[in-house]
Order: C-alpha cells, then structure tokens, then sequence
C-alpha cells in the first residue's frame, strides 16, 4: 500500500476504533448499571428478612462452586437487564435471644450479626463480617455453625481458615460457646500432617475443622476435595492481591457459602476491596477492569459524593459493618495522642549522614533502582526511630547500657519520662514497633530500668507466647510493660488488663496499628484506654503516618460511612511513593540547622492537639498522589545533592509550590 493510500484509510481506522472505544465504554456503562440493580435485588432479601420460595432447594445453586449464577437478560447492544421475578417470599427464622444451642448469652449486636448471617445463607448469598476488631466475630460465626447443625440439621462439613496465632482460640470458642459442634484444628508439621489429613475423607466423624492460611495454601489440593458447606477466612484481608498463590489456592477451594471476617475491610485501596468481592461473588464481580474504572480512590479522596453512594449501594447487602462506640456502650472510646518528637543531636548528624553516604548515586546518571531508593528509606527510618539501629553509630566495643541508650534519642527521651509517668499512676503499658532490632534496645533499656516486662516477636514459640500472655494478663500480675512486634502481636491475643498503648513507630497500613491498639481496647476493657503514638517530625517517620492517615480517610469514607488509597494500584512499593516519602521534610526544615529542640514530655504534650489540628487541615482533601513533597536531598534548609543552601519558600507558598521535582539527572 502507497503512503498516500495509507493517509486516506488513517481516519477510517481511526473512526473505527473511537466507534469501538464508544461501544465497550456504553457496555461498561450497562454493566454498572446491572451491578447497582443487583445489589438493589440482594438488599430487598437481606434487609426484609426474606428468602425467595426457591432458595436453598436443590438445582438452586451449584453445590460445587461458590459462585452465584443470576439469571440474566442479554439485549441486542450486548448489555444486561434483570428479569422480572415473580417469586414468592418466604419469612425466614430471625432471633431476638441467644438461641438454645449456643452456651453463654451474645450480645443484641451479635444477635443481629446471626440474623444477617441467616439471612445471606438462606438466600443464597455471600458476604464480609465487616464488624470494628474486638466485637466477637468469632461468637456470631460459631452461631451461624451452630444454626446450620441444629437447626438446618445440616452437620458441616465446615472449614475456617485463620492465622496461626487464633487456632486455639477458634477451637477453645467453638467447645466453650457451642458443644455440639465437633471441631478440631488441622496444623502440624510435615511429618505429622498425614495423620491429620486423613480426618478430611472422614467428614462424618467432625464438623469444623479450623487451619491456618499456611496449611490451606500447601494442601490445599486435599482441601478441594470436601464438599463444604461454609468457608469462612478470618482476616479475610489476606487475600486482597488477587494474583497471589494464596488467592488461587482459596479460589480453588468451593463450596455452598463463602464467609469473610475483617475487621479491616480496605486496607491500602479500593482496587483490593474488589479482590475480596470478587473471592465472595466471582459472578458479580468478575472485571477488576471495570472495578477500577467505576470506581476511582481519587474520586472519593477528592469529594465526589456519587462515587461514594454508588460503593455504599454495592457494599450494602454483603457486608455487615458496625463499630464499638456505636454497639459497645459500655466500653470507653480510647483516646489517642500523637507525640511529635525531635530528633536527639546524634540522630540529626546521622539522618544528614545517610543522605551524604548517597551523595554519588543520587548524582550519578540513569535512574535510581527501586531497591536503592528502599535501601535509603529503611536506613532513613532507622535513623529516625534510634541511632543505634545503624551499624557503627553506637561507641564500642565494649558496648554498655546506661543513660547514651536515651540521650542519642529523641524518642527515647519522651518514652523515658512517659514510662516513668505510667509506672507511677500504677497504669500498665503494652508498646509495638515494627522493628524487632528496636525491641533489642528498648529491652536492654527496661531491664537497665528494673522495670518488669515480656517480650513477644516473630522468633517466639506459641508455649511461651501463651505463658507470657497468661502471666501478664494474671491477676494482681507484676508485669507493667509487654513489647510486642506490630507484625507478630496484631493479632490473636488479648491484653485488655493493660490500659495503655505506645505505637512506637507506625506502619505503612493505618489498619495494622489499629488492630495492635484493639489487643487492649476491645470487649472486656474496664479502664479508659490511652494510645500514645511517637512521631519523629520532619522525617520520613512523619510522611509515613500521614499516608496512612489518607488511607484511613477513604476507609471511613467507603466503610464506615456505609453501614488502594494508593492511587492507581501502585502499592507501597512503587519507587515514586518511596521516593516522596523520603522527599518529605524540606518545606518545614529550610531553614538553619535546628537548635530550639524540645524533649520536654509536658510541653510536648501541651503541643500535641495544635500539631495534630494543623496537620488533619493540611491534608483534608488530599489525595496520595497530591501530598508529593520535595526533593529527597533536601533536609534541614540544604541540598545535599548540590552542597549549598536552599531558598526558604514564602509563607504563603504551598506544598505543591515549593517541592522540587527530581530531574532524570539526577533521580
């Protein structure tokens, strides 16, 4: 073909495509539309305590598959309608009082959370107990085990998978709350899992059968072969990259009902929210595509209230959401403070110094590996949190433990005179950190203190986990303070003895901390609980906690109000978020190096609800992708990558103003 000829068919072809584009964007449009009616459809069964005549009878649904087969209408344009039914309703079994097979009294929410639970299985539907961490979700699972066996008479088989650290307690709640349910837990090591397995060909000898998310990804061959007729996860969240082995190897594993238990719904973003609903309905929520276009984080960051009304809509008949200071009146709303703290001397000269060790790369030509710009991060947080968490800081050998253990930091200054305030009102404290080398240094510190505590990380063994979980929680106990990885004690243990909570340093993923916090506040808290959160401001420590605060932001937004936000699924990553992270700090620090430091505990305390007001009117409205700071080279008034000063930007200059953005030369 001549390039003349080429010209003239150019604006056919493309005439072809925008006609084409307009297509698949008007079928998407249907597609939405048939997603809002469906939910429309499943909310009138669910909300009126209802089932369709049919439901439930045999050729109603595939027992084989967890999915859910609507009828639906194909129109000519290759769009969909629902059609018109005419079905009976038929009025389900509802509860206002502990049914007679569950031993102990539940609470009226949970009553409720049954009555739902009934509801959805009746008709057909799965679904995400959404409940606030601490509300006994464990409790209205077993109850729904429980109708199902003496009610429905239909003996399981039923499967719940959870994380390691809960097993015990699944089980201990299954015999203690419901004796009729035979339950046991399926985890071993290699050489003694055959034994256990072989239970899985004998369904008619068990009901529940409990295992941990280890266990279901590598057997999870012999976990297809049941026919179950409920799989619940708990913590159901792990699930939210649906490219991972773990969401395949749960995928492959069906039956009649599909349950979810989280208490953190959306953690990062809207595009994992789908991957839970698509393990839930796989029918309804079949493109991530479409998900993703439909409905936009920014969308909800930035305002948009019909973006929001329309998840509010879809979530509405699967998800169960309530929080404690709406269902448990009895238990006081905990009270956080944010202790923005500054950097002790040493650590200044070594956050300066990790930024000038980097000097030759960021200078260097090309462009910076993902696995670089991760490297300064973590030695930048590590600067931030203590020092002495970078080799060659600490003097020595020989090494000792006295007071430098405190003076070489700003965080360890507060929490000195903040343990020592505790200690003496007779208050009881449990602190996380999400580095288990600070746990080394805070431990060296309390036994230097004489101050009483247990430890609990990844490396300890569930016998001396439970042993010191019991012996703090004992009464009269000793025992002021527990240490506690974030990561290894979010989840599965109860220390409602204690009154008091330390984040030490936050994590990425605001719902992290909040389920460490609920270790204290939930169902059996007496006391007023208070979370002291420590900030190292003007550090990457700071930009990490308010990431997570617009995180936080869009979950109320999407859940909470409804009873990633990393913009665009690039996760926590992503080299551009690490990036801004450490960028953060030049506007509030070009100035010169700083000497009007405070580690006064009262003054700072004094400070903190003008520090945090000012901070929540800085980035309300504000998207992830808004809140990039400035260069990564700047800190303290000066360009590390240049060597000179930088101009002080005016007081009316905005974030957005005053960043200075990385060139290819020099990222």
């Amino acid at each position: 073909m001549s390039r003349s000829e080429q010209k003239e068919n150019a604006p056919i072809k493309l005439d072809k495509y925008l006609e084409n584009n307009n297509e698949h964007e008007s079928k998407r449009d249907s597609r939405l539309e048939y997603l809002l009616k469906r939910a429309e459809l499943f909310s009138h069964f669910v909300t009126n305590g209802t089932k369709a005549k049919n439901a439930g009878k045999k050729g109603h649904r595939n027992k084989e598959s967890a999915e859910i087969k609507p009828k639906r209408l194909k129109k000519e344009d290759g769009s969909f309608e629902l059609p018109v039914s005419d079905r009976d309703e038929v009025k389900l079994m509802q509860y206002d009082k502990t049914p007679d097979y569950i031993d102990g009294e539940m609470r009226d929410y949970q009553i409720n959370g049954l009555n739902w639970l009934i509801k959805l299985c009746e008709n057909g539907i799965n679904g995400i107990l959404g409940d606030e961490m601490g509300l006994g979700k464990t409790i209205q699972t077993i109850s729904i085990f429980g109708y199902m066996k003496n009610v429905k008479k239909v003996d399981g088989p039923f499967l719940v998978i959870a994380p390691l650290s809960t097993l015990q307690n699944w089980l201990n709640e299954a015999q203690r709350f419901c004796p009729s349910l035979r339950a046991f837990v399926l985890h071993a090591y290699k050489k003694d899992r055959p034994k256990l397995l072989k239970r899985l060909k004998e369904p008619e000898d068990w009901d529940l059968c409990i295992t941990s998310y280890d266990i279901a990804l590598k057997e999870y061959h012999k976990f297809r072969k049941p026919k179950w007729q409920y799989v619940v996860l708990d913590e159901g969240h792990k699930i939210k990259n649906e490219k991972s082995k773990m969401n395949e190897a749960l995928h492959a594993i069906k039956s009649n009902h599909r349950l979810m238990l989280t208490g953190t719904p959306l953690q990062n973003n809207l595009h994992e929210l789908w991957a839970l609903l698509n393990y839930l309905l796989p029918d309804v929520f079949s493109s991530s595509a479409d998900f993703d276009t439909w409905f936009d984080a920014d969308d909800c960051l930035s305002g948009n209230q019909t973006t929001v009304n329309r998840i509010h809509v879809i979530l509405k008949p699967f998800m169960l959401r309530r929080i404690k200071s709406e269902v448990e009146l009895s238990l006081l709303p905990k009270k956080e403070m944010k202790l923005y703290v500054d950097l002790a001397p040493l650590q200044r000269d070594t956050y300066k110094k990790v930024l000038l060790k980097e000097i030759k790369v960021i200078k260097g030509n090309g462009e910076v590996t993902y696995a670089k710009i991760n490297q300064i991060l973590m030695e930048l947080r590590k600067a931030a949190n203590h020092p002495y968490l970078i080799n060659g800081i600490e003097s020595g050998p020989p090494y000792t433990t006295d007071q430098h253990l405190v003076d070489s930091c700003g965080k360890m200054k507060v929490l000195d005179q903040l343990l020592a305030q505790l200690k003496a009102k007779g208050s009881r404290v449990v602190l996380f950190s999400q580095f288990k080398i600070m746990l080394d240094i805070i431990e060296d510190y309390l036994v230097w203190k004489g101050y009483t505590f247990r430890r609990l990380d990844g490396d300890k063994q569930i016998e001396q986990r439970t042993a010191d979980i019991s012996d703090f929680n004992a009464e009269n106990s000793d025992v002021f303070i527990f240490i506690i990885t974030t990561r290894a004690g979010g989840l599965g243990i109860n220390l409602t003895t204690a009154d008091t909570v330390i984040i030490y340093d936050s994590d990425w993923n605001p719902q992290v901390d909040f389920q460490a916090i609920d270790r204290v506040h939930r169902i059996g808290q007496k006391k007023q609980v208070h979370v002291f959160r420590l900030i190292t401001e003007f550090t990457v420590d700071q930009r990490i906690v308010q990431r997570a605060e617009i995180k936080e932001r869009l979950d109320r937004l999407v859940i909470k109000s409804s009873r990633k936000a990393s913009i665009k699924n690039e996760g926590e990553n992503h080299k551009d978020v690490l990036l801004d992270v450490i960028r953060f700090g030049a506007d509030e620090m070009l100035s010169d190096n700083k000497s009007d430091v405070n580690f006064d505990l009262k003054r700072i305390m004094a400070d903190a609800k003008s520090k945090e007001d000012a901070e929540k009117a800085r980035l309300d409205g504000m998207t992830l992708e808004q809140s990039s700071s400035t260069s990564v080279y700047q800190f303290e008034g000066f360009d590390f990558r240049a060597k000179q000063p930088v101009a002080a930007p005016s007081s009316t200059a905005t974030v957005s103003e005053t960043k200075v953005l990385p060139s290819k030369s020099n990222i």
